[in-house]
């Protein structure tokens, strides 16, 4: 397959951290991008404006809300041209990224808590997806999924993010299969902790240096190092890592 110019590239989440990275990365290498929001207008457009090359834009939606994710998607794709890459990076962890275990959570917050999570990371990217995968059928098409090391590791404090993520990878590679004969690859990256502006108070303090001493590198990834990946994933010569799922921790934590 030869390499189209200048792709339409829809990434959610893209107005801070991974999201943002990922952006910069497809806009770099010459494609278009929509930057996709939940409420961070000004974060987006400011990822926009700073984008090299032309033709970028900012596109919002609730994904928890199944009707703003197909008119987000269709409105990317009409101001694009069309797609030919869909990157499911937004996610959350919880009500205001508090932690919910089991002993210590009400059961009322543990169900909000639990919808809230795979609503957006789960039900949220499969719809994302669908809405993605009608524009990108006979296009040579790619997906790309962004995951977690806590699908694998665990999540004692987080269980639904962990448990969402978990789900992820199995959509994707439920899908890598179902998409193939539309010329539609799917492919997914797990990293560890990254620094970015939701990971800056964990990385504080003792807490962060424990963090860090987790990988032999004693640090934690750079939000370009896990663009990078996903921009090699989505290359047109990336095909036949599709239904993979590569680990980016830093050797913090090995599968077997």
């Amino acid at each position: 397959m030869c390499r189209v110019t200048s792709r339409a590239v829809l990434v959610t989440g893209a107005s801070r951290g991974i999201g943002r990275a990922v952006a910069r990365a497809f806009a770099a290498g010459g494609d278009r991008v929509a930057i996709h929001h939940r409420d961070s207008a000004e974060a987006a457009e400011a990822v926009r404006a700073g984008l090299p090359g032309e033709g970028h834009v900012v596109v919002r939606a609730d994904l928890t809300d199944p009707d703003a994710v197909r008119a987000m998607v269709d409105e990317a794709a009409e101001l694009l041209g069309g797609l030919d890459v869909l990157v499911n990076n937004a996610g959350v962890y919880g009500e205001r990224d508090a932690p919910h275990p089991v002993f210590g959570t009400s059961y009322e917050q543990w169900q909000r808590r639990w919808r809230q999570v795979l609503e957006t990371n789960l039900t949220g990217a499969a719809n994302v997806t669908w809405c993605a995968a009608q524009h990108l059928r006979g296009r040579g098409g790619r997906i790309v999924n962004v995951s977690s090391r806590g699908a694998f590791r665990g999540e004692p404090e987080q269980p639904a993010y962990g448990a969402s993520k978990a789900g992820l990878n199995a959509l994707g590679q439920s899908l890598a299969v179902a998409l193939a004969p539309y010329g539609i690859a799917v492919a997914t990256v797990a990293p560890g902790f990254v620094e970015t502006d939701m990971t800056t108070e964990h990385l504080a303090g003792e807490r962060g240096e424990a963090i860090r001493a987790q990988s032999p590198f004693h640090r934690v990834a750079r939000p370009e190092e896990i663009a990078a990946a996903v921009h090699w994933l989505a290359a047109p010569e990336s095909e036949w890592a599709s239904g993979t799922i590569v680990d980016l921790n830093g050797a913090s934590h090995l599968r077997t």
